[in-house]
């Protein structure tokens, strides 16, 4: 019987507009309820006008995350978009200079004479193979890891209202204190979780990755409950 030789599998991580904005979306969600609800409950208001200022904010905060998304990723695709133009332009109108260019690339990886000539002549032989090598190896350009502007703003919104509501539900159950501290450690806690799997995708310290988010979100608790707290005792927050 002859043996069948094992695939050789190997698991890569790829770069995904999706993880990016889940975890920008996510990250600046539940930082911004953090610190509002910390501000606001440092101030000694009831857990009605922190619930109401909470979701306000955070509808509001994520509609402008995913407009702005929106915005930013359509203007880097039509920047990207207008480079693939102008290489479809030259390979119609110079294609001898951007075979040049394709063979540029191949030298400097180690090919010459007529290992270099096949390889070229197989590249610009179709098209698409010879744009897609001229995007990937001389632009370093990849529409894929961009994404889709109104999928991105979706993303976004969507992932700035999850984070955005983990520190408010405390408020919905809760009074005085205490759910300020429950927030605050639910917050932490998910945030590390994600700043962890953030991590991992990229293959690098997944604890650093996860204090690295959550003592983000530690700053942020502290400085909104600072300026609540001293704008109440100074008497210009009536509590």
């Amino acid at each position: 019987m002859v043996g069948v030789e094992p695939r050789h599998v190997e698991a890569h991580q790829k770069e995904s507009s999706s993880i990016r904005d889940f975890v920008f979306g996510f990250g600046d969600g539940i930082n911004t309820s953090l610190g509002l609800v910390a501000g606001v409950g440092g101030a000694a208001m009831s857990s009605n006008i922190i619930i109401l200022a909470a979701i306000v904010a955070m509808f509001t905060g994520a509609k402008a995350m995913a407009v702005q998304n929106y915005l930013a990723v359509k203007s880097q695709r039509q920047i990207l978009n207008s480079e693939i133009e102008r290489e479809k332009w030259e390979m119609d109108n110079v294609p001898e200079a951007e075979r040049r260019e394709i063979e540029d690339v191949y030298k400097t990886k180690g090919f010459t004479g007529q290992d270099l000539e096949k390889i070229v002549n197989k590249i610009t032989s179709d098209k698409k193979v010879w744009l897609d090598t001229m995007l990937t190896e001389e632009l370093k350009l990849n529409l894929e890891i961009v994404g889709s502007p109104l999928k991105s703003a979706f993303r976004m919104f969507g992932a700035f209202l999850v984070g955005g509501i983990l520190p408010i539900i405390p408020y919905f159950f809760l009074s005085g204190y205490i759910p300020l501290f429950v927030a605050i450690g639910v917050s932490l806690s998910a945030s590390f979780v994600i700043g962890a799997i953030k991590s991992k995708i990229a293959n690098i310290s997944m604890l650093r990755g996860g204090l690295e988010m959550a003592g983000l979100g530690t700053g942020i608790a502290l400085i909104g409950y600072g300026i609540g707290s001293e704008l109440g005792s100074l008497g210009i927050i009536k509590t």
